[in-house]
């Protein structure tokens, strides 16, 4: 099967800044989920932001669905690609039902109305998302974690094939975060969504994602299974910070280590020690 994401010798930087992204290749198969690490500076939004046609490539090529990026128009690429950006409060008082229903511009007709099917998705969505409840309330009235549902709901009622996702679970406690991600891969799953994620927490997106590209600083990548890329000793070079892998049944994880941290020097750091 052939990837509805195609990145080829990707490179990118800012005006006179050496490059952030050094030929950076990798494919993502259809309905597949995709965790980006690293640490702050190694462009993980800025690949974000390439993926999504808001930036240009400098050097190398990317494809979706088996066709140029720069090929589609804004309205083409907003039918193939949906984006949510880290979770923000609304200047606009818009409601719920109003912010999900944005969703449908790239497929309103010539006068602007919605469809029954327009209508059928934002429904749909707010379904799925659990934010039916909210679609009348103001969004600056909501919680973080009740905005970011709504704002994935926007993005699955853009229904897209895929979904671009900016640290969605920034600021957020952990049960919004398992919550944002349970959410996430049920789209995957259900829906068949491909899901390209950046995020810090690599324990997350070790647990759901099939595939993780771990950016580095120094321009340098590794891409392939969490088992693989996220190793204590990659997780080491990347970040610059010792750590303990372990597995919790068929889980791996791993925990970062202060030179402060309690009794650390007694802690066998070996890959997967604790199986």
């Amino acid at each position: 099967m052939s990837g509805i994401i195609k990145v080829e010798n990707l490179s990118f930087g800012y005006r006179s800044q050496e490059a952030i992204l050094k030929e950076i290749s990798f494919e993502v198969i259809p309905g597949t989920f995709l965790a980006i690490a690293g640490p702050n500076g190694a462009g993980k939004t800025t690949l974000l932001n390439l993926l999504c046609g808001l930036l240009s490539a400098q050097a190398g090529s990317i494809n979706i669905d088996a066709a140029p990026i720069e090929s589609y128009s804004v309205k083409e690429l907003a039918q193939k690609i949906a984006v949510v950006r880290q979770e923000f409060v609304p200047v606009f008082d818009f409601t719920v039902a109003q912010v999900v229903s944005m969703a449908r511009t790239p497929y309103l007709g010539t006068f602007g109305f919605e469809s029954q099917a327009d209508k059928k998705f934002v429904n749909e969505a707010l379904e799925m998302t659990d934010t039916a409840q909210f679609r009348s309330r103001p969004l600056a009235e909501l919680s973080g974690g009740e905005r970011q549902r709504v704002f994935i709901a926007r993005a699955l009622a853009q229904n897209t094939p895929i979904l671009l996702l900016d640290e969605p679970t920034a600021f957020l406690d952990l049960k919004h975060q398992v919550g944002i991600y349970d959410l996430l891969k049920t789209m995957q799953l259900e829906k068949g969504k491909t899901i390209v994620a950046v995020t810090h927490d690599i324990n997350l997106g070790a647990q759901y994602a099939d595939v993780t590209l771990l950016l580095g600083a120094d321009s340098s990548y590794h891409y392939g299974c969490a088992t693989d890329v996220f190793s204590a000793e990659q997780i080491e070079r990347v970040f610059g910070v010792r750590g303990f892998t372990g597995r919790i049944d068929h889980e791996k994880f791993f925990i970062p280590l202060g030179k402060f941290a309690k009794d650390s020097s007694q802690i066998d750091r070996k890959p997967d020690s604790s199986t």
